[in-house]
């Protein structure tokens, strides 16, 4: 399982390729509200294929101010334990998990069928309104691996610092709380927008259209477009959990969407070698 090490100024932010999955026929997930001609044509125009997609499963490590928190733990415990593992990472180094939602493939890894917790000495953080849809909604996911933690979670609301040059921001649409998180320290900035767009093509170069994972569809394009936005206007570096590895990049205005460009060497100043 690979993995990536960036510095931004004092905060180290380790991203982990905890999995990568092919889909065959994304159109039944993306652009759910367009033809297939207008499918094929938005493949084509960006090399990608009409019948199959890879989405990367990317959580992050975060050292900040000496606490490591983890944010999301993918599909399930073996998958971040050993992604955190060829990483150099044992899960006793989890000080804090951040859960930016509460999709299985973010939640899985929090323990197993047995009940056991992959984070016993973790303090744990989410958002309120995160928490307070996933509690009333009887979803296996949350039931299963998010709910027996509940004494040990913190609620938090946009804004808040999860830890020091860490700030969450408001990103609801995918999920009711969804949201994502600003990493600022020394005068750099690196954005993490976690799953506000699922696709560097068919949900971030098309941010209107209608994508089946999303809560709130019309709230998760408006999310989009903000966010999005004010990446390519700020020109900051990005990462996404779904974005291909190594996930992180510049977004940059294109028509009524947007343009992934994967970071190559731009971040070379900042970046420490893969183990």
């Amino acid at each position: 399982m690979p993995h990536k090490r960036y510095q931004i100024g004092e905060i180290e932010v380790i991203v982990l390729g905890a999995a990568a999955f092919p889909t065959e026929d994304p159109h039944k997930t993306f652009g759910q509200d367009v033809d297939d001609a207008t499918f094929a044509a938005a493949a084509e125009a960006d090399f990608v294929p009409t019948d199959r997609s890879v989405s990367s499963f990317s959580p992050v490590v975060i050292r900040s101010a000496g606490q490591t928190a983890l944010f999301d733990a993918a599909l399930n415990p073996g998958q971040i334990t050993g992604a955190l593992a060829e990483a150099g990472l044992a899960p006793g180094e989890i000080d804090i998990v951040v859960l930016t939602h509460m999709h299985g493939d973010h939640v899985g890894g929090l323990g197993g069928e047995d009940g056991s917790v992959t984070f016993p000495d973790a303090a744990y953080v989410t958002g309120g309104v995160e928490w307070a849809h996933w509690s009333a909604a009887d979803y296996a996911p949350f039931e299963g691996k998010v709910r027996p933690l509940a004494e040990r979670f913190e609620f938090i609301e946009p804004g808040a610092e999860v830890v020091p040059g860490v700030t969450a921001v408001e990103a609801y649409g995918h999920t009711p709380g969804h949201m994502a998180f600003m990493i600022e320290s020394g005068g750099a900035r690196l954005f993490h927008m976690v799953d506000t767009a699922n696709h560097h093509v068919f949900s971030l170069a098309h941010p209107d259209w209608v994508v089946g994972f999303d809560h709130d569809k019309l709230l998760a394009a408006s999310t989009r477009h903000r966010l999005l936005g004010m990446a390519a206007d700020e020109r900051l570096p990005v990462i996404g959990y779904h974005m291909p590895f190594p996930c992180a990049g510049f977004v940059e205005r294109r028509g009524t969407g947007f343009r992934w460009i994967p970071a190559t060497y731009q971040l070379s100043g900042a970046a420490k070698a893969d183990r």
